[in-house]
Parts: structure tokens; sequence; C-alpha cells
């Protein structure tokens, strides 16, 4: 920054400088602080300020109150204990504010030619009269209805802005405030800002309870212990389990409230009574319960014992006969166990194949698909991501779908069209990466399902749960009361990958191959700190790989991190990958933290159904439209637009968590395993991570980390579910359909 000329000197006096903000050399959205340029009068060059103002723009007319500061590396500074904003007062304001991208659909181009339209009077225009927004040049309905559209979210946005700033918390989800809430939105946060939490992707708990605080809600309220208290038990569900035991959850939300005992008893009670939280047991276990997960559970057991009863719509088929055409008709050769099983399938409604890679899952589906597609039926194929509902679709030619387009997620409604009333038409449904699907899901899905079809899960257990709560198919094959075909034979022709060789060994807790065999498929590359291994990742995936197996660094490769912190966790290493990847990069946008360019590969971390795009799925940045304020991802060749105020919706995917990469398959993946991970070092994480290879399975990392993750009991750490037992004692009654819409 370059000091002003003739600024005073340092002083701890309090002055008021006026002027015009012409650059904005830095903007924290978060928290609101900010470096401006200002032009003033008295002052020949440009006056550094800094302070904190929620919403700034180039142009905008700035009143600051503060100190002189000379700072030792930038200089003299007004160091701003105050920053009053007000709409841009000369004519060169108002087109460095309108050229500012603030508003969507005006950049340089069009501020330049709005101001020569109409002067200082542009901002009535755009707010009385749209429609002369049409005589300027280049401006038509589309365009003018984008910037009115624009100029109205700003002024909305601006507002909650200003209110998030006055109640002490950052401001960079006001503008999802505003999407979620509308014209409501301080009315409903001044009701109740604990609504902020569950209703705001990004807003947490504390922040509402700040905004709460600010407003004067009493720190030992009951509105305050109730949320506490289903944050808690919220938290609880985001780890996995459906309900929690209360004698662990309520000492949490004594330690997060600093509360007595007798206010969390008493609000908890009227929760309890009030519907709001359900109390059960998860065996000798007081457990309490989100509702909703109560329900889908116990109608999932329901559902469960209904279609696995009566028989298949299939007339009877001679099982030895069919096999021995499947073999002819597939020119292969099944094993016994392999026979057993697809007798097994056209004997039952509902049943379970499970087994690990290279036991014949496939083989075993194709052949019943081909069985059973020569009896003229209606088989409907679907998988929970796009990318594991392509492979199904490659595997067996038939067609297959994500579980959300097939049930046909309705975003107007906010919900799925298959249901009980609109049932799937289908004699078979066959669901793959089944370990995938949570307790939500597959309540959703076996709601749609008609009794008279028959359905396959198949998928394997061994993997990692569900993302999100319950472990439905664990608990399915647990209970023992559906038929289950556990595969464990390695097929002759698996056994010459060390891939599928080495993930067995892995899942049984043995130490796999590492003798780095050079015609081989899956090799070790030790390295005993996170720097060595940081620099081995980068030189493995940009030369070595491509060098080596010709696989394309960003599209065929994908680094696997059991942690999403630290040196070598997934968000430092994309930092990193995207630098060496793809540095000459024409656009960028920096967004929540992050730089976005174009061509750099991404992830989206969360459900959109409006966008149909799903927590997992990879996508490539093609475009990014400073003027419009929007940047275009291309997810399988389907091309989605995103607000920048939207991209807290998506991460670099250079490197992302194992977690994150469930139901996906890449040609090669490079998997950092070090001790510093040592919390999420558990067997069946590295067992999903090296299991997502297709050609090239690469560790990168320390031995004694990897025998770690073998050795150690935490990947049989069960989450609290109680599908199970409702299966096990038969004690899921007949539901009312009102139950079945929760």
């Amino acid at each position: 920054m370059e000091k002003a000329t003739n600024a005073p000197p340092s002083s701890e006096e309090k002055i008021i400088i006026h002027g015009t903000v012409e650059r904005i050399t830095y903007h924290n959205e978060e928290n609101g602080f900010c470096v401006l340029r200002i032009k003033t009068k008295g002052f020949r060059e440009l006056v550094t300020v800094v302070g904190f103002a929620s919403l700034i723009a180039s142009g905008e007319f700035v009143e600051a109150i503060g100190v002189w500061k000379n700072d030792v590396q930038y200089g003299l500074q007004l160091a701003a204990t105050s920053l009053k904003i007000t709409p841009p007062t000369t004519l060169a304001g108002v087109q460095k504010y309108l050229s500012s991208g603030l508003i969507k659909g005006i950049g340089a181009v069009y501020g330049e030619r709005l101001v020569a339209a109409f002067g200082m009077d542009v901002f009535k225009i755009i707010e009385t009269e749209p429609q002369r927004l049409q005589d300027v040049e280049g401006i038509g309905k589309v365009r003018s209805s984008k910037i009115t559209k624009g100029w109205e979210t700003q002024k909305k946005v601006k507002e909650i802005m200003l209110f998030l700033y006055d109640n002490g918390v950052g401001t960079s989800k006001a503008v999802r405030i505003y999407k979620t809430y509308g014209d409501r939105a301080i009315e409903i946060i001044q009701e109740n800002p604990y609504r902020l939490a569950k209703d705001i992707y990004g807003i947490g708990f504390l922040t509402a309870d700040i905004i709460a605080q600010k407003m004067g809600i009493d720190k030992n309220s009951l509105i305050r212990a109730k949320a506490g208290l289903s944050h808690a038990l919220f938290e609880e569900v985001g780890n996995g389990h459906c309900g929690y035991p209360k004698d662990l959850l309520l000492p949490k939300v004594i330690e997060l409230l600093n509360i007595s005992e007798e206010i969390l008893e008493t609000a908890l009670n009227e929760e309890l009574q009030q519907e709001n939280l359900r109390k059960d047991f998860i065996a000798a276990e007081e457990c309490l319960f989100i509702p909703s997960l109560y329900y889908y559970e116990k109608i999932i057991a329901q559902r469960l014992r209904e279609l696995s009863a009566g028989k298949a719509v299939w007339s009877a088929i001679d099982y030895k006969a069919a096999v021995s055409w499947v073999e002819e008709k597939l020119k292969i050769t099944l094993a016994e166990s392999q026979k057993k099983a697809v007798m097994m399938a056209l004997q039952s409604k509902f049943m379970v194949i499970t087994g690990g890679p290279g036991v014949g899952k496939t083989t075993i589906v194709n052949s019943i698909l081909k069985i059973l597609e020569a009896k003229n039926l209606r088989i409907l194929l679907a998988a929970p991501t796009g990318r594991a509902a392509k492979r199904l679709l490659e595997s067996t030619g038939l067609e297959a779908k994500t579980l959300h387009r097939l049930l046909e997620f309705d975003p107007m409604e906010r919900g799925f069209k298959r249901d009980q009333t609109n049932p799937l038409e289908c004699d078979l449904l066959v669901i793959d990466e089944s370990s995938m699907v949570d307790a939500q899901l597959m309540y959703s899905l076996l709601k749609a399902v008609p009794l008279a079809a028959s359905v396959i899960l198949v998928g394997d257990v061994n993997q990692l749960p569900s993302v999100g709560a319950g472990q439905v198919l664990s608990d399915i094959i647990d209970s023992q009361t559906i038929p289950v075909v556990i595969l464990n034979e390695i097929f002759r022709q698996a056994k010459t990958s060390k891939i599928i060789t080495n993930a067995h060994a892995i899942n049984n807790g043995s130490m796999p191959d590492l003798s780095n065999d050079l015609a081989g498929d899956f090799f070790f590359v030790n390295a005993e700190t996170p720097e060595d291994a940081r620099q081995k990742i980068i030189e493995i995936v940009k030369y070595r790989i491509p060098k080596r197996w010709k696989y394309q660094p960003i599209t065929d490769v994908q680094v696997l991190c059991p942690a999403n912190v630290g040196g070598i966790g997934a968000k430092s290493l994309n930092i990193e990958l995207q630098k060496a990847l793809n540095p000459s990069a024409l656009e960028k946008v920096e967004r929540f933290g992050i730089t976005f360019a174009t061509g750099d590969k991404v992830m989206q971390v969360q459900n959109n159904y409006d966008k149909e795009v799903f927590n997992g799925d990879i996508g490539f940045i093609k475009d990014i439209q400073s003027e419009d304020k929007e940047l275009v991802i291309s997810f399988d060749d389907r091309d989605v637009v995103y607000d920048f105020d939207e991209l807290d919706e998506v991460a670099l995917a250079y490197a992302c968590s194992i977690h994150k990469s469930q139901g996906s398959e890449y040609t090669a993946v490079v998997i950092p395993v070090m001790v510093q991970h040592f919390m999420m070092l558990q067997r069946n994480l590295i067992y999903t991570g090296v299991t997502r290879g297709k050609k090239l399975v690469i560790l990168v990392g320390q031995r004694k980390a990897l025998s770690i993750a073998l050795k150690g009991k935490r990947q049989n750490q069960a989450r609290y579910s109680k599908l199970k037992e409702w299966l096990v004692n038969n004690q899921a009654k007949e539901a009312e359909s009102s139950l079945l819409s929760v």
C-alpha cells in the first residue's frame, strides 16, 4: 500500500474524513474487515483506511472516523473505529459503483452506458421505472429483468448484512438467508434466531447463539436450552447416529450452554411432551431421537417385512435349467457359490448380495437380470450416486438411474413424486452400492416400491457406512431376517490384481503386500513427514503417473485423504494441487476462502435439489462470468450455474476425503496414510479408499500408520440405530398412512 504524501503524522486524536471508495484492497466477507483506498479532499494521493464494513463497493461515499497509525509494513493508515457507507454522490462514483459487480447484470460496460443515459437519476430509474433500462444499447428484457432483480436483492441483502453485523456476526451468509426467508428474513430471525442454525447451510449454533444473546435472549432461557439440546442431537445425527444415549448427550449440552441440569431437564421434558423429540431404548440404553429418524427406521422395518412376504411375480422357474441357460447365454461358468446366489435371488422377494471386490457380485447380478429379462419383466436399476449409476449401466447394459432421479425429486415440493400413492412401475428393483443408502433415503425408496415387486440390494457392507444417519445395510444383514448372500471367494481372474487381494487383506486386518511389483497395480511410497508426503503426492500426481501410465492427472487421478484438515488433509492438498495442475487459468474468483478457477475439478458438498446436484458429485469449472457474478460447472456434460454467493456448496476436488468418495471409482487413486491422521485411521476407511481405485492404487506415508489402521478396534464402532431391533423383535407395528409422509 502506498503512503499518502501529505497526511498528518501518526496520532491518537480521532478525526473524520469523507471520500469516495476508489479501490477495495481487501474485504473479508465473514467478519467485514476491509482495507480501502479512499479519494478525499486535501490529499493528493489515495488514503488507506482500515476498518469493518458489512457491505462495501467501489464508488460508494464513506465517512470514516478513526486515528492515524503509521504501520511499519504498510505506512500511514486511518484505523477507523466507524465506517458509514452511503450511495455515491458523483457521476464518477455512480459509474464506479455500478461497475463494481455488486448488482448482477451490470459490469463495466453497462455501468458506463447507464450513467451516460440517466446520469445521477440512474438509481431512481432502476427502482421506479425499470422499463426505461431497455432504452440503453444492449439491454433487452432479459438483462433489464436481471438488473432489476439484482438491485432489489442487493437492497434486501444489505439490510440483512447490516442487521447481522450489528448483532456481532459475519455477513457472508446474508444472501443465503435472504433466499431462504425472503422479505421476512429479519422478522423471522428476531422471532427465533436459533432457526438460522437449522435452516441455513454454513451457519452453526454458536453463530445463532451470538445473535440471540445480542438480542437479549437470556442465557438460562428455555428457548436457548431447547435449541442447544436440538443442536447437540443433530450433531450426533451428523456423526451417523439415528438416536443417542440420553446419559451421553445431556452432559454435552450442559457443557455447551453452561446451564444447570434442572433447566435442561425442564427443556427436555417440554420437547418430549410437544413431540419435538422422541425417547426409546436401543438395547438397554435410554436414547433420544429426532422424530423423523425414529419413524424412518420403524417404517423401513415395516416395509421390509411387507416386501419380503409372498412370492415373486414371475412364474415358477426351473432354477437349474435357468442357471445352465444363462451360463450358455453369457458364455460363463458360474462357481457353486454363484449358482446358489442366483437361485436364491430367483426364489426371494427381498434379498441382499454383499461382498468385496473380485468376488463376482457383478456376474451374479448380470445373470439374474438376463434370466428375468427373458420373462419380459419390468426391471429398474439404481444407485445412490451418478457415478455408481453409470457403472451399473456399463456393467449390465440396462438403464440405471440415481435414486433421486428414480424417485423423481420435485424441487418445488421439496419431496419425491414417487411414494406409496404413486409407486414405481417395476417387478424387480436392483439397488447397487446400497451401503451408501442412509435411513432417510431408504425410507423414501421402500415406501415407493409396490408390494408385488421384488428387491435386491447389492453392496459391500465392509465399506464405510452412509454419510447420512443410519447403518441400514449392516442392520438388515445383522438382523438375519432377510435372505443374504455373503460372497468371500476371490475368483481367479481377480487374484491377478493386487488392488483386490490387498483390499481383502486390509479388510481382514492383515498387512497388504507392499512389495511394489513394477508390473503391478498397487504401490506404497514411504514418506516419514507430512512435508515429504505432500511433495511426493504432488510429484506422483503431476509427473510420475502421467509418464508411467499415461493417465491424465486431473481427470483420471484422485487423491483420497483420511481427513480434511492438516498438512496432508484434503483442504491443504487441494491448494497445492491446484497450483501444480491448473496454474495458468485466466478467470478466477475467490469466495469463502477458496480461489476457484476455470478448469478446476470441484465437488458438490451438500445436496442441492433445485440444481439436481448432490453431495459428492464431481464436476469441472467451465466458465466464470464476473459481470453476472455466476460460475458454470459441468457435471457429466450437464452445465449447472452457480451464483458466486452459492459457492460455499462447492469445494476443490483434486483431493477429497475418503468419505466423500463413496460410490465412485477412479482410474487411479493416491492415498496419504500418516500417523497425524491417527484419530481417522480405521480399517474400513483404508479399505474403502483402496477399493475406489480401478487400475492403480498408490499409498503414500508410513507403514506404522497403516498398521494402526489395520489393528485398531475403532473400525467396528457401531452407530446408534434401532432398525435391527425393529426387525429382530418384530416391534414395528402397522404405521398409519400419515407416518409415511414424515
